[in-house]
């Protein structure tokens, strides 16, 4: 099928108008549209707006809101995300990472969720207009990693007490793990069976979809059996809500009390309004935004780079698998304003969602107007469909959440770290671990980690030394000022401070940069080695390089071409 490339403009026919679709991809795209793409479209936005829906009332209990607040934040980012963004397959919406986060910032509290999506907004807008995407290369895989798997621990066992049918259990990890194993006594049987049943059958239609063969490999009379087993697992999360709230219904019109419910929601589309600035307490006490954004604290840098990070990372993999390039910075400005528009209909911080991003790509999606389809369904509901949520199981939302956060707790990646780079593992298990305290303090203190772990690679780059009789010394990387006193203090200890002094020559072979702190420690150690009647001689210097030195005007500068030249040139002392 003959797809879009979003992320790659036709050439433009003046400066101007390739500026506007810079800021407008639609306008890449929208010309070329036809009825195919049309019909592609809107099955992959059904498709997709089916598995929403559950989704989203799921998630708003992650981050402690009312369900309603769920779907709420699912339908803006298809509208936004249409104009601005540069992939086919994204959808932005809520997310059980970006749900954790939210409740680890406001506690459930829906004012202050409502803000926090504005400020999160205005601040990844702001990036995404400063060209401040680059900051997000900061974040190392290894703290992504562990912050991803704390996060589907925390998460999912988070809903073992809706499994278990459990009322009171505190919502601190640790607590909450004290407490779900001392109330299970408590557990309610029907919430029980129906939890375990909903995960048996998403487990199920999970297994189905990845074993099923590619369709090209199965005859033609089975393709139809394919696409029927397909559309069905592919559907499974509102397959089990709509099944599991018939049988509530059907216990509740009868008189017994068997499942714990979700209860009423309110019904209606939600009031186009600004954000509250301010919030009252429960004694009547008001809040100020100041004192607010203050309470937000580290919070409210942690949820926008996380944001932006997950969202860019799904647009990259699937630009990757599908054929097409993202803008880093378009990304980044269609989610700013998805979330500072989200927030005047009442909804929380949302990103791009893996897990929808992969069946909006598998049914065939052809551009971003897939979203269109997937947030009307989100708005009929809204407006339709309210009073039905009514009788939702809260045990089967627990198993969407927990078959939906399952994958994200990635065992084998401490098996490639431990392969690839065992010092990974320590920004990998700080984050992971101190995520179970604080959420936002994990990934705070993983960055902090390979920060320093950064720094310490750079303060001391790796030299390879070769004894000639003269030292050879082989920078295995570049050099900037916070290896100036390593490298004056190794070439000290190993030449000049020797007995007798030795002549040293540098391998610069894989030096591509130097700044003025190096080039004043070189200078330096050239004068000492002139006292001691020894030389210090550069090899396979860089251009670049070279023509620094030159400039500061080092002291007897001696360059070779050749390390064997530079030996030569090192044991000729008369020379000159």
């Amino acid at each position: 099928m003959d797809q879009p490339l979003l992320g790659a403009a036709s050439a433009p026919r003046c400066c101007s108008f390739n500026t506007v679709k810079s800021w407008l991809p639609i306008l890449s795209w929208l010309p070329k549209y036809n009825l195919k793409w049309l019909q592609m479209d809107v099955l992959a936005g059904i498709t997709v707006g089916l598995t929403t829906v559950p989704q989203a009332l799921a998630y708003a209990d992650v981050a402690g809101l009312p369900a309603q607040f769920g779907l709420y934040s699912a339908f803006m980012g298809g509208f936004i995300y249409m104009f601005l963004g540069t992939s086919k397959d994204v959808t932005l919406g809520p997310t059980a990472i970006m749900s954790l986060l939210c409740f680890s910032v406001v506690g459930g509290e829906p004012h202050r969720a409502v803000l926090l999506s504005l400020l999160c907004g205005l601040i990844q807008a702001t990036m995404a207009l400063l060209r401040l995407g680059f900051l997000l290369d900061f974040i190392s895989f290894p703290v992504i990693k562990g912050f991803t798997c704390a996060a589907a621990i925390t998460i999912g066992f988070g809903q073992v007490k809706n499994i278990l049918g459990l009322h009171g259990v505190p919502s601190q990890f640790v607590l909450e793990v004290y407490y779900t194993f001392a109330k299970i006594p408590e557990a309610r049987v029907g919430d029980v069976v129906l939890g375990l049943v909903c995960l048996a059958f998403l487990i199920t239609l999970t297994f189905m979809k990845r074993t099923l063969p590619e369709e090209d490999e199965v005859p033609t009379l089975s393709r139809v059996a394919r696409k029927v087993i397909w559309t069905v697992a592919t559907m499974r999360n509102a397959l089990v809500v709509i099944g599991a709230s018939v049988v509530a219904f059907s216990w509740e019109a009868y008189g017994y009390d068997v499942f714990t419910i979700t209860g009423k929601t309110a019904q209606g589309l939600p009031p186009f309004r600004p954000p509250p600035t301010s919030d009252t307490t429960a004694n009547g006490t008001t809040v100020t935004f100041g004192e607010i954004v203050k309470d937000f604290g580290e919070g409210l840098a942690v949820i926008p780079f996380m944001g932006l990070l997950e969202s860019i990372a799904i647009a990259k993999a699937f630009g990757s698998q599908n054929g097409y390039r993202i803008v880093a910075n378009q990304e980044l400005l269609a989610i700013g304003l998805t979330n500072i528009m989200a927030s005047f209909v009442s909804a929380y911080p949302v990103t791009g969602s893996f897990g929808r991003t992969a069946v909006n790509s598998q049914t065939g999606v052809c551009t971003p107007a897939g979203g269109i389809i997937t947030s009307a369904i989100v708005l009929l509901s809204l407006a339709f469909l309210m009073p039905a949520f009514y009788y939702i199981p809260k045990a089967s939302l627990a198993a969407v959440i927990i078959c939906a956060v399952a994958p994200m707790a990635d065992y084998k990646v401490v098996m490639k770290m431990w392969r690839i780079y065992k010092l990974d593992l320590l920004p990998f298990g700080v984050t992971f671990f101190v995520s179970f305290w604080e959420v936002q303090y994990g990934i705070i203190a993983g960055i902090a980690v390979s920060g320093a772990l950064l720094l310490y690679n750079t303060a001391r780059p790796r030299i390879k030394m070769f004894d000639h009789d003269t030292l050879v010394l082989e920078f295995r990387s570049g050099l900037s000022f916070p290896a100036s006193e390593y490298l004056s203090h190794f070439i000290h200890t190993n030449a000049l401070q020797a007995s007798p002094p030795r002549s040293v020559v540098l391998d610069c072979h894989h030096v591509s940069g130097i700044d003025y702190t190096v080039v004043n420690e070189l200078t330096d150690l050239q004068r000492q080695f002139k006292v001691q009647a020894v030389r210090l001689v550069f090899a396979r210097l860089e251009p670049s390089v070279l023509k620094v030195l030159l400039a500061a005007d080092l002291q007897d500068l001696r360059h070779r071409d050749t390390v064997e030249d530079a030996l030569q040139e090192s044991q000729n002392l008369h020379s000159d």
